[in-house]
């Protein structure tokens, strides 16, 4: 039982070990399969490949607390210290957005790409390395992804062929019209060095800006370089260096430019107004003073101060307070005319302060004004006008001019009701004095305009001294801390990765062609595999042999010879004190070794000085008569139907095998299930027992016919050959079956045609080679005795 246990008894779990020495069989697989993967990686590498850049640069976002209020109005605040993660998310996104890197294609001129021929791929290089460089006056859309080929020459011209005919020649610097678009080609620094001699053909693409814009972004990362940092990195992988470094600084030349931009827009408003206001009245105060002078040169004034100086006290009060508020009423009116002109769909001019009126809900209109007049500009950078966000602002822009022309009108007529009660009191004063001469009076109606006129101008001009002072001092909200930079080795595409994924892939691949093909295998390959289908004993297993004969000789030391002296040993071990004569030899189809097993096991039995027959019982197709070469005669057939043939008749010794003795079956009856069945057949065997030491008998296929197992209870053993990689997995529930039924007398299994070098068949240690010399040594021994 410990040589041959149970099926229950078995480890039933397949070895680590065997699983792979499985995959180990097939090493020359892995080998191929890994170098075939690293040689496809290195012609990828060095010739397929493109390998990219990164390009890196860093950028400081300010916070507000750079930034000086110029007016002394604004003060920092707490809350304000929570607003720079926020603004540095915003910023990013205004770095990222697809304006902006189309104002920085369209300003380098990206959207022409150029290639040198190569001998397996275009190469992409950078325009300053060229000898030529395409300046575009006119693209039309048809032209995105046209190519067109430019052959320089020596002689100051170049043959250009836009594949739609054959090389037309044209002159650099001269204007090329096609028919889908103009641009001229010049030639560069590098064609007058390279002048005398031709020079490689260029290939020129033309790229649609939109498609470059989304792969620069789909490049661009920008991230802060610590957590609740306001410096930037600012990076892009790009497959020219050249090309990254240009994109990356003028990605923040531009964004610099907007944000400045973006800045003086209110400043530049107020001046512009004001530039407009002052020059309205520096022409109105030089007509009064032109007034004044006629007007005294023609009554000959020069002064008249003195008379009713007491009235003259009062009414120069009421002259200044006239004066005050006619200036608020005439900012009041240039402030609602600029309202009323800026009301068109396209106007976005920001009001003015209000230049002095003391009214704070004015100030918080025009202030609130403003601001939504900068959101809306903002958004339109990144939106459609047609977005919601941007018709809300609209909206509430019309709202808030409606309030702010409202509150205007209001003021104005308070102003206005407080000027007349002025005005009426400067008549009382009038009245009061009309002994004074009509020349005074109306000398101070002139010196009350000039003084009004006088006091606005002077006024407006400091207004636009500040504004410009502001303008001057608008500094940018970034700082460019380092300049981009490239780094000098590439980071795409990664060599040691795909040589690691190339091997992986090279072991891989075989592991799982292997796999799929024994998972897909319903054939017996493992002695563990015949272990976990069936309970049957395993009485040994046969090597591999290139000979299909007879392979059992004195002299022959081969792994498959020893294999079959392993199994005659086991025969004694498994007869366990029992006689052990007849032995049955089937299987469950025929080709898998019955009769060869048969003819091998009995000539070792013979070398071991046994006394051995073997009895041809396959009657359906018999096939151990013509491989031992037996002498015609009668056969077993003939012992059955007739009972004039003796047994001594039927004997026959092998010519091939000396010592063993056979039975050959004879002629092929047409009934060999009913003559198994016959009697005769075991009165035969119980006579032939006396006087052989074994009987072989080589039976049909279990799994075929039924003949073998009428001669269970004439047997002392039943061996049942399973041959590896022929045998149908489904077939060993046949052999299981009879052990388990006792169908057959003691069931057992021999493997067949093991090559698997680590299994029990090759455990002595032999080879060919080393079986071969033992022969000779055995041989030399033999004839020195």
């Amino acid at each position: 039982m410990e040589m041959f246990p149970l099926g229950s008894e078995r480890n039933n779990a397949k070895s680590i070990s065997a699983t792979i020495a499985g995959y180990a069989r097939y090493w020359y697989w892995f080998l191929l399969g890994v170098a075939i993967a690293i040689g496809c990686t290195i012609v990828y590498l060095r010739y397929l490949a493109i390998p990219k850049f990164l390009v890196t640069s860093t950028l400081l976002i300010k916070d507000n607390k750079a930034n000086p209020d110029l007016s002394g109005a604004g003060k920092f605040t707490a809350s304000e210290a929570t607003q720079a993660t926020k603004s540095v998310d915003d910023e990013i996104e205004v770095l990222k957005s697809k304006s902006l890197m189309l104002r920085v294609v369209n300003e380098l001129s990206l959207n022409t790409s150029y290639y040198v021929q190569g001998r397996f791929k275009d190469v992409e290089v950078y325009e300053r390395n060229l000898s030529i460089k395409l300046i575009i006056n006119n693209l039309d859309s048809t032209a995105f992804d046209k190519t067109i080929v430019v052959q320089p020459t020596s002689n100051n011209s170049f043959f250009l062929n836009d594949l739609t005919g054959g090389n037309v020649s044209h002159e650099f610097g001269k204007q090329i019209t096609t028919s889908y678009g103009t641009f001229t080609i010049v030639s560069t620094s590098a064609y007058i060095q390279q002048k005398g001699s031709e020079s490689k053909k260029i290939i020129v693409r033309f790229r649609s800006p939109r498609s470059l814009v989304d792969e620069f972004n789909g490049n661009l990362t920008i991230a802060p370089i610590k957590k609740e940092s306001n410096a930037l990195l600012v990076s892009i992988v790009d497959a020219l260096p050249e090309r990254g470094k240009a994109v990356i600084s003028k990605l923040l030349e531009d964004y610099n430019k907007e944000a400045l931009e973006d800045k003086n827009l209110a400043a530049t408003s107020t001046i512009s107004f004001l530039d407009n206001r002052l020059s309205n009245l520096t022409a109105e105060l030089s007509g009064v003073e032109n007034r004044v002078e006629k007007y005294k040169s023609q009554n000959e004034v020069a002064d008249v101060s003195t008379q009713a100086s007491s009235y003259v006290a009062q009414a120069g009060e009421n002259t200044r307070k006239l004066s005050d508020w006619a200036t608020q009423i005439s900012v009041l009116e240039s402030i609602e005319d600029y309202l009323r002109q800026s009301t068109g769909p396209g106007q976005s001019q920001l009001v003015p302060s209000t230049l002095g009126i003391q009214d704070q809900t004015l100030t918080g209109l025009i202030t609130k004004f403003n601001d939504l007049q900068m959101e809306r500009e903002r958004m339109l950078r990144t939106a459609e006008p047609g977005n919601q966000i941007v018709q809300s602002i609209n909206e509430q822009i019309t709202n808030l001019r409606a309030n702010i022309l409202e509150n205007l009108r209001n003021i104005k007529n308070g102003l206005v009701i407080t000027s007349n009660s002025l005005k009426a009191n400067s008549r009382q004063f009038s009245s009061r004095i009309r002994n004074v001469p009509v020349i005074q009076r109306e000398i101070l109606e002139i010196t009350r305009q000039q003084a009004i006129k006088q006091t606005l101008y002077e006024y407006l001009l400091q207004k636009r001294e500040e504004a410009a002072l502001v303008l001057a001092a608008t500094s940018s909200n970034s700082r460019i801390i380092d300049v981009a930079t490239v780094e000098p080795y590439p980071v795409s595409p990664n060599k040691q990765l795909l040589y690691l994924v190339s091997i992986l892939l090279g072991i891989v691949v075989p592991f799982t062609g292997i796999f799929i093909k024994d998972l897909l295998n319903d054939k017996v390959q493992t002695r563990q595999e015949v272990e976990q289908l069936t309970q049957t004993p395993i009485l040994g297993e046969l090597a591999h042999s290139t000979d299909s004969g007879i392979i059992l000789s004195k002299s022959n030391r081969s792994p498959a010879a020893e294999t079959f002296r392993f199994i005659r040993a086991n025969l004694s071990f498994a007869a366990g004190g029992r006689e052990n004569k007849v032995l049955l030899v089937t299987s469950g189809m025929g080709g898998e070794g019955k009769t060869f097993f048969t003819i091998n096991l009995g000539a070792s039995l013979v070398l071991a000085g046994k006394r051995v027959l073997l009895l041809e019982l396959d009657l359906r197709k018999p096939a151990l008569s013509q491989e031992l070469d037996l002498t015609p005669g009668p056969g077993l057939t003939d012992y059955l139907i007739s009972n004039e043939v003796p047994i001594h008749d039927l004997l026959k010794a092998s010519n091939k095998i000396p010592g063993l003795m056979a039975i050959s079956s004879g002629p092929i009856p047409p009934n060999p299930a009913e003559l198994m069945m016959s009697p005769k057949l075991g009165e035969l065997l119980a006579e032939l027992r006396l006087s052989f030491d074994h009987i072989l008998l080589d039976t049909a296929p279990v799994g075929l016919v039924a003949d073998a197992l009428s001669l269970s209870s004439a047997v002392d053993s039943s061996i049942y050959l399973v041959r590896c990689n022929y045998t149908y997995k489904k077939q060993l529930a046949i052999i299981d079956s009879i052990y388990r039924s006792n169908s057959l007398c003691h069931s057992m299994i021999v493997l067949n045609d093991i090559k698997n070098k680590d299994s029990y068949a090759y455990g002595y240690g032999y080879d060919e080679k080393s079986a071969n010399k033992a022969a000779k040594r055995s041989n030399s021994l033999e004839i020195r005795a």
